[in-house]
């Protein structure tokens, strides 16, 4: 009975070790096979990211191209519009409807305060629009670069003339003294008044006050009048 129990238990031993042995072969194989599965996940999980990233660094760097390109027109685009600035500055400068300042000459012109004699004219003793005009003709012959009239600004339109006992400039009438202000070379702009025998010399001979200031500085003002153009047009180019 001993004998034959032991060989019943030492076929179920028996039996029993094949089938562990067969459980774990069959987990190992399981283990195999999903760790092969994850692998491919993992590969093809690091493909999709290597080319994720290869897009990303294109588009950075497409991003950074236009970037360049942005910065190089803006520079331009700064650069032209301050080349317009200055130039429509200059543009105002030259037409005269803009303050300017510099070195010049302040000119006062009065009537004479002399007592005329009786029958002589008394016209002969008063600022005319000659006188003005003389004078400021001289003054642009210098080399004036703007000019002023009581702080009215001499313009190519600008008009100087009698208008009974006063003198209209840009159509304002004025009564003397007058004061005349030119901003270019003091030293040249005086010496053209007081050439001998010029305007200064000849309206001294007549009583009229007439005197010259240097100045570091003048302010000369911008013309402030309307300016139109009715019948001036720009010409055409060749005529056509």
């Amino acid at each position: 009975m001993n004998n034959r129990g032991n060989l019943i238990i030492l076929i179920l031993c028996f039996l029993l070790g094949i089938m562990l042995v067969s459980q774990f072969k069959s987990i190992d194989s399981g283990v195999g096979i999903i760790s092969i599965q994850r692998a491919q996940e993992l590969t093809n999980e690091l493909k999709n990211i290597k080319e994720e990233r290869k897009a990303l660094y294109e588009e950075l760097n497409l991003l950074r191209q236009k970037m360049r390109e942005y910065e190089e027109a803006a520079a331009q685009t700064d650069e032209l519009a301050e080349a317009l600035k200055k130039e429509l500055e200059r543009m105002r400068i030259l037409a005269g409807i803009t303050d300017v300042e510099g070195p010049g000459i302040i000119v006062l012109l009065d009537d004479s305060k002399i007592p005329h004699q009786v029958g002589e004219n008394p016209n002969l003793f008063l600022i005319h629009d000659d006188d003005i005009l003389k004078v400021v003709n001289e003054l642009f012959a210098a080399g004036a670069e703007a000019v002023s009239i009581n702080e009215q600004r001499l313009i190519s339109t600008s008009e100087i003339r009698c208008v009974g006992p006063t003198i209209s400039i840009n159509n304002i009438k004025f009564s003397p003294p007058y004061v005349i202000k030119a901003i270019g070379n003091p030293k040249t702009l005086e010496a053209s008044l007081k050439l001998r025998g010029g305007v200064i010399e000849t309206l001294h001979a007549w009583g009229i006050e007439a005197t010259i200031k240097i100045q570091e500085n003048v302010l000369v003002p911008g013309y402030k009048g309307p300016i139109k153009f009715e019948y001036a047009q720009p010409a055409k180019v060749g005529g056509k």
